[in-house]
Parts: C-alpha cells; sequence; structure tokens
C-alpha cells in the first residue's frame, strides 16, 4: 500500500477511514469492486455508470501499432467503465466510444503518451438509439421445411413504449404450455438480439416493454433455434408496427458568463436547438445558464464559446436523457448523413 504525491510514493503499512492510498498488485480487480477481509466480508453497492455518448474510429498508423493499440484499448477500457471498445464488422474499424469529446480525446491522448501509439482518428459519431411510440403487436410463424424434420414456431408479441430511461423490461403471459417452458428462453434470446440493431437505422433499442403472450410448437419440427429466430423476427415486425422513432442523447450544459455575453451565449445555445432550463446571478456579476442541448450539436462549442466571450467564459456538459429526434434530421441519419 502506497500514499500518492505529486512526484513520489510512500510506502505505509495502515489506513483509516477517509485516507486515499494506492494499492499495487491485483490483477484481476476492477473499477467497483470491494476488497475485504475474508474474516469480515463486505459488500460496497456497485457504481451504476451511464452508456456512452459519443464514439469514434480509431486507425493505427502502422501494422505495428495495431497489436499495441489493441492491448492499450484493452487496459484503458478495464479501468474506466464509461469507455468502451468494439469491432464493426461492416466497415472493419475500431470503434471507442465515451461520454464526449475530451473524453475521447484524452483517451487517444493517453495512447500515445502512455503506450507509445500512434493512430488517426475519425469524426465523432453520435450514439443515437430507438424506441416506439405507440402499442403494437404481431402473431409472426417461422416455418422452413427442408427435406426431413423442419423448422417450426409461433410467437405472438406485444410491444408497448416504457417511460423514458425505464430500459427493457420482458414479462412471459404464456398459460397452458402453449410455447413450453424450454424454448421461452430462446424466444427472450432472440428478443434481446433484436434489440441491439433497431429497425430505422440499426441503432440500438431502449425504453420498451415486451410481452410473450401466445405462440405454438411442433412436436417434431420445433427448436430452441427456431423459436429464438421466431422471436427476433416477431419484435422487429412489432417494432415496424409501433410508430419507431430516433432518439438523441441530450446533454445537460452549464455555461458560466460574464454578463456582458449572455445575450451573445444565449443566442449560441439557441441555435444549436438549445433548451434553455433556469439562468442564475453568480457573485462579480456573471451569469450561469443550465440548457438541455442535443450532443450533435455541441461539437466545437469550446472554440465557440472562448471566441464570443474572449475566452471568459467557461461551460460543462453530462448526459441527461435522451429525446425524439426531429424528422427532417432523423432522414438524413437513415440515409447515412452526418447531423
Amino acid at each position: 500500500m502506497v500514499r500518492m504525491f505529486a512526484d513520489r510514493r510512500e510506502d505505509v503499512e495502515e489506513l483509516h477511514a477517509g485516507d486515499i492510498a494506492a494499492i499495487l498488485g491485483p490483477k484481476t480487480t476492477t473499477t467497483g469492486d470491494t476488497i475485504a477481509r475474508s474474516d469480515d466480508p463486505i459488500l460496497l453497492e456497485r457504481i451504476t455508470f451511464p452508456d456512452p455518448v459519443i464514439q469514434i474510429a480509431v486507425e493505427p498508423n502502422t501494422k505495428s501499432d495495431q497489436d499495441k493499440m489493441s492491448e492499450a484499448l484493452h487496459k484503458l477500457a478495464e479501468e474506466d467503465p464509461t469507455f468502451h471498445v468494439s469491432f464493426d464488422e461492416q466497415t472493419s474499424q475500431t470503434i471507442i466510444a465515451g461520454m464526449g469529446e475530451l473524453h475521447l480525446e484524452v483517451i487517444v491522448d493517453r495512447m500515445r503518451r502512455e503506450f507509445g501509439v500512434e493512430c488517426r482518428v475519425g469524426r465523432p459519431r453520435v450514439s443515437y438509439r430507438e424506441t416506439i411510440r405507440k402499442p403494437a403487436e404481431t402473431n409472426t410463424t417461422f416455418k422452413k421445411q427442408t427435406g426431413g424434420s423442419g423448422q417450426f414456431a409461433r410467437v405472438a408479441l406485444e410491444l408497448e413504449p416504457n417511460e423514458p430511461g425505464g430500459g427493457y423490461v420482458f414479462e412471459d403471459l404464456i398459460r397452458g404450455g402453449a410455447i413450453p417452458r424450454e424454448y421461452i428462453r430462446p424466444t427472450e434470446q432472440g428478443i434481446t438480439q433484436a434489440l441491439e440493431a433497431g429497425v430505422l437505422a440499426g441503432y440500438p433499442v431502449v425504453d420498451i416493454k415486451v410481452k410473450l403472450v401466445d405462440g405454438s410448437h411442433h412436436e417434431v419440427d420445433s427448436s430452441e433455434m427456431a423459436f429464438k429466430i421466431c422471436g427476433e423476427m416477431a419484435f422487429k415486425e412489432a417494432m415496424r408496427k409501433g410508430d419507431p422513432v430516433l432518439l438523441e442523447p441530450l446533454m445537460k450544459v452549464e455555461v458560466v458568463t460574464p454578463e456582458e455575453y449572455l445575450g451573445s451565449v444565449q443566442g449560441n445555445l439557441a441555435g444549436r436547438r438549445g433548451q434553455i432550463q433556469s439562468m442564475e446571478q453568480r457573485p462579480g456579476g456573471a451569469q450561469s445558464i443550465i440548457a438541455f442541448v442535443p450532443l450533435s450539436e455541441m461539437f466545437g462549442y469550446a472554440t465557440d464559446l472562448r471566441s464570443m466571450s474572449q475566452g471568459r467564459a467557461n461551460f460543462t456538459m453530462e448526459f441527461d436523457h435522451y429525446d425524439a429526434l426531429p424528422a427532417s434530421l432523423a432522414e438524413k441519419v437513415m440515409k447515412g448523413e452526418t447531423v
């Protein structure tokens, strides 16, 4: 155990409540774990981290950087639960996702400084979501005959919007063995797989309630795979009937500015589709503005704010909630255009 200082560290034998120190050596611990004595175990509640709202593509400059980049991203993702790494099969690109432009800039800078990885960075992309606006139901049959035993499953679903932030809820209402118990779980697996890519632009689906209300099976041709495929098909069919909509992340932005620049700051936020929630007088003649602004409109805001306030205003930003994307912009997103 060591106590950390700016330019050195000091070994310590014991720590007391409120002390901050580091432990060297653990290889299997991650953020949120509780370390306790085996004869006096204690488990603290884990922190709930928000999902990333912005993503960029990163590519190594050289082949030798490829392995180093994978290792660096793996280590950085282990220590930061709000940072995610994935691989896009369609574009063969490595995608990194985080909580904002600055977050990802720091990640890329750390890769260069700490791991010696030089990489090219793509333009930031917003992580949209999809949901439905009205209840919908479907009765879907999956039937395939290819000689010998075939595949058969029938699934009836009812979908309805969940409250914002309510996430995905699944309810099994099957009674009387219409679908045997061993096929319920594969059906839900098919539904959760469909949640990963919605029907509008392939973004994850959120805030939706799914009820499994009916179905049927065949003694010979039914299988777990058949019900998994049918569950996925039924969900997508019902979602298309449920008035699907694209959701965009709204950021809670607080701007602190001298009063003489208040009008310019307000006008700029309005031009970025911002919704001003409150204003408050601060000591020294400064004004604090709190607004909800779409993340897609916040790219480059730091530079604009410095320009309009002669460098005297500052802002903070954090994810707050998802809201429906205006239809004109949703069309552009679905066509793959930049918003």
